[in-house]
C-alpha cells in the first residue's frame, strides 16, 4: 500500500489556497478544511500567503483560583457524554488527539502531525514524543489503537463515537474491523477506511473523544482520574460545584508547546439555567467568569464593567419534529408548521438579533462544506390550509422547551406564530431534571445542538437513520446516500453541490424548525486573560490566567 502523500504537498490544500487568494473561500473554511487534512496551520497561513498571528499583551501570571458558572453535570465515559459542560470538567486531566480553535483551525495536541492520503481512506497519526500519564505510564501507539477501538464499540450503549468512527467499523460485529486500526510502532498508527471520510479527524476533536488510560473502566472518570492533563479533579458534586486543581506531581507535557497551566485552581458553579442568577453573582464577587452569557444578558454584563468576548458559532436550537408521534409523522403537517414560521422573527426575540437567520436545514454558512439554498416559504395562510387539508385544523400542538431564557424565549415566538396563523398550540416549560428526563420522547420540542467543525458532522450525528443521536425519528436512505458521497469528497466545489442537495432533501422532508445560528457571548471581570469564547464551548484549561 503506498504511503499517504506529505501533507504539507497535499493537492487539495493547494487548491483551496488558490480558492482563497481568489475571494471564493473565506479564512475559516480554508483553514478547517487545510487542517483538517494534515497540514499544519502555520504551513496553512504560509501556503495561503497570510501573516502567522504571534502573541500579544502581558505574559501570563501563575497561580491563583478562578470560579466560573456552568451547569455541573453527572460525570459518564467520555463516549458516552451528551454536553460539553461535562468535558469541560473531565477536559482538566483527560486530553485529546486535536483540538478545534477559535479561528477554525485543528491543531494537534496528543498527536503531533497526520496524515491524510488523496481519497481520505488512509489517515496516518504521529504521536507527540515524551508524553506521560500523571501515573508516570508513558503514552504511546497502544493507548491510542486502545482508544480508538474503544471509540468503534458499538455495543456500548450511547455510545455516539461510534457513528463518527463508522468507516473503521466492521457490520457484523458492532467493533472495529480487523487490520483497520494498526500500530505501525511506538509513536505511530494507521487508519484505514473501507470508504473515505473527510470528517474523521475532525471527530477526534468533538467532546465525547477524550483519551482515557488503560485502567478506565467506563465509569465515572472522576473517580480515578488517570490523565495526561495538567489538573485533578478535587470535588465533584453535580448540580452544585465541580473544582479542578493543579496536579503539582505531574510536569505537564503541554508546558513548552502551548504554554501553562497558569492557574492553581478552577471551580465551576452551578447557578441553573436562569442568567438573572448569574448576574446576581457577578455583582456580588461571586464568580469571576461565565461559562457563556445569554444574548439579551450581554449590556448587563457590559455594565458591570465585565470584559466580553463573541464569537459566531454554528450552535443552534433545533425545534424538532419526533416523527415518531402522530400527527408528526405526517409530510404535510410537518411542512404547515415551518411555513408558518418566520425564522428571523425568531432570532430577533428568542436572541435579540444576536446571529444568522437560519434555512431549517442545519448547515451553518460558516461550515467549510455550506452551499447556499432558497429559504423556504414563509406562508401563515397557506399553513393554516394545508393543516386543514390534512384533517388536522382542530389538532392542539405542545411545544415542550426548557426553561433556559433564550430557549424558552425562542419557543415562545414560534408559539406565538403558530398562533398567529391560526394553528392551536400549548407551551409547556419545564426546569432541567424534568425536561432532560423525557426529552428524547417528547413529540414536539427544542434542543440545544452544539457547534462541530464541519457541517456533515451534524447531519451524520442529527439526522443518519438510527443514529444515537437522532431526536427526530428521520430515515431516508436518499439522504444516508448524499451524506456518504459528501463525506467522501474532498473538493470544495463538487462536495458543495452535494450538499445542496442535502439541505434541500432536509428542507423539502420538514424535517425541523431551525431557525437561527447562535453568536456565543462570555463575560469575566476585567483581571482574567486568554479566556475568549469558543465556537464549541470548549475550555482550554492552561490558557486561562489571572493578572493580579
Amino acid at each position: 500500500m503506498p504511503p499517504p502523500r506529505s501533507a504539507a504537498l497535499h493537492p487539495v490544500a493547494s487548491a483551496d489556497a488558490r480558492e482563497l487568494r481568489a475571494g471564493r473561500m473565506s479564512r475559516r473554511e480554508f483553514l478547517t478544511r487545510a487542517t483538517a487534512l494534515g497540514v499544519s496551520a502555520p504551513a496553512a497561513l504560509g501556503l495561503a500567503g497570510l501573516p502567522v498571528p504571534g502573541r500579544a499583551g502581558p505574559s501570563p501570571r501563575p497561580g491563583g483560583t478562578l470560579r466560573v458558572e456552568m451547569e455541573t453535570r453527572p460525570i459518564v465515559d467520555p463516549r458516552r457524554a451528551e454536553w460539553s459542560q461535562v468535558a469541560n470538567f473531565y477536559r482538566g486531566w483527560l486530553e485529546y488527539l486535536v483540538r478545534y480553535q477559535r479561528d477554525g483551525t485543528l491543531v494537534p495536541m496528543l498527536l503531533e502531525r497526520w496524515e491524510v492520503d488523496d481519497a481520505a481512506t488512509l489517515f496516518t497519526l504521529h504521536l507527540r514524543e515524551g508524553v506521560t500519564w500523571n501515573n508516570s505510564d508513558r503514552f504511546t501507539a497502544d493507548d491510542v489503537v486502545r482508544n480508538i477501538e474503544g471509540w468503534c464499540d458499538s455495543r456500548v450503549p450511547g455510545n455516539s463515537m461510534a457513528l463518527r468512527m463508522s468507516a473503521l467499523l466492521d457490520p457484523a460485529t458492532g467493533r472495529a474491523r480487523p487490520g483497520a486500526i494498526e500500530r505501525l510502532d511506538e509513536v505511530t498508527v494507521r487508519l484505514t477506511l473501507s470508504r473515505p471520510d473527510v470528517s474523521l479527524i475532525a471527530s477526534m476533536a468533538d467532546y465525547p473523544a477524550a483519551i482515557v488510560h488503560g485502567s478506565f473502566d467506563g465509569g465515572d472518570p472522576s473517580e480515578r482520574p488517570v490523565g495526561t492533563g495538567p489538573y485533578l479533579p478535587e470535588t465533584n458534586e453535580p448540580g452544585q460545584r465541580q473544582v479542578l486543581v493543579r496536579n503539582p506531581d505531574h510536569d505537564w507535557w503541554g508546558t513548552e508547546i502551548f504554554g501553562g497551566p497558569h492557574l492553581d485552581r478552577i471551580e465551576y458553579l452551578d447557578y441553573g439555567t436562569d442568567p438573572a442568577a448569574k448576574l446576581a453573582a457577578a455583582r456580588a464577587g461571586e464568580i469571576d467568569m461565565t461559562a457563556r452569557t445569554a444574548g439579551d444578558f450581554v449590556t448587563a454584563f457590559d455594565e458591570i464593567g465585565w470584559t466580553g468576548s463573541e464569537v459566531m458559532s454554528a450552535a443552534t436550537l433545533a425545534v424538532r419534529f419526533n416523527q415518531a408521534h402522530a400527527p408528526y409523522g405526517e409530510l404535510r403537517v410537518r411542512r404547515a408548521l415551518q411555513m408558518a414560521v418566520d425564522n428571523a422573527i425568531i432570532l430577533e426575540l428568542g436572541h435579540g438579533g444576536r446571529g444568522l437567520v437560519a434555512d431549517n436545514h442545519h448547515v451553518c454558512p460558516i461550515h467549510p462544506d455550506y452551499a447556499e439554498v432558497e429559504p423556504q416559504q414563509h406562508d401563515p395562510a397557506a399553513a393554516r390550509a394545508a393543516l386543514v387539508e390534512a384533517g388536522h385544523g382542530a389538532h392542539v400542538f405542545e411545544l415542550v422547551s426548557l426553561d433556559d431564557a433564550w430557549q424558552a424565549r425562542s419557543c415562545d415566538a414560534v408559539a406565538a406564530q403558530l398562533l398567529d396563523a391560526g394553528i392551536s398550540v400549548e407551551r409547556r416549560v419545564l426546569p432541567g431534571p424534568l425536561f432532560w428526563d423525557g426529552w428524547r420522547d417528547f413529540p414536539f420540542s427544542a434542543t440545544e445542538w452544539n457547534m462541530r467543525p464541519l457541517g456533515v458532522q451534524v447531519l451524520s450525528l442529527a439526522y443518519r437513520s438510527n443514529a444515537p443521536w437522532n431526536e427526530t425519528g428521520y430515515a431516508n436512505e436518499t439522504f444516508d446516500q448524499l451524506l456518504d458521497e459528501a463525506m467522501s469528497v474532498t473538493d470544495a466545489r463538487r462536495r458543495s453541490l452535494v450538499m445542496a442537495r442535502i439541505e434541500r432533501l432536509l428542507q423539502e422532508d420538514g424535517v425541523l424548525i431551525q431557525p437561527y445560528w447562535r453568536a456565543l457571548f462570555r463575560h469575566h471581570a476585567p483581571a482574567v486573560r486568554d479566556a475568549g469564547m469558543h465556537p464549541m464551548f470548549e475550555h482550554h484549561h492552561h490558557e486561562w490566567w489571572i493578572d493580579r
